[in-house]
């Protein structure tokens, strides 16, 4: 089983100051805030999740130049944090630009809300 392979869309929470690794790689940390609405079961569901991220080399480069509030889309897979934990981190091998701050979040598309 190789699949291993996420894309998700969401706003920059944080980011940690560039740092290198032993071996010398651009390494930068930082966690992406994601709002959407998703269809489970024939039903819609509010999603809001804060995930941990880092970037190495290049990608870790052009990222340190980014600053909370960003919107971004980030591309790569899922590994544990270090070999002692269990807690999931998403390795970003590509990060683009967003324009659009919504992320599926349309408060207009909500049934009951805003009637009256």
């Amino acid at each position: 089983m190789d699949a291993n392979a996420v894309t998700l869309e969401g706003t920059v929470a944080q980011v940690e100051p560039l740092r290198h690794t032993p071996a010398g790689l651009p390494l930068l940390q930082f966690k992406l805030a994601h709002k959407s609405v998703q269809i489970e079961a024939g039903f819609k569901r509010q999603v809001e999740c804060e995930v941990n991220c880092v970037a190495l080399g290049e990608a870790a480069t052009q990222l340190s130049r980014i600053t909370a509030g960003t919107p971004i889309s980030v591309t790569g897979f899922l590994n544990r944090k270090n070999r002692m934990s269990a807690q999931l981190v998403l390795h970003a091998t590509k990060t683009d630009l967003l324009k659009d701050t919504n992320h599926g979040n349309d408060e207009q598309s909500r049934p009951g809300e805003g009637e009256g």
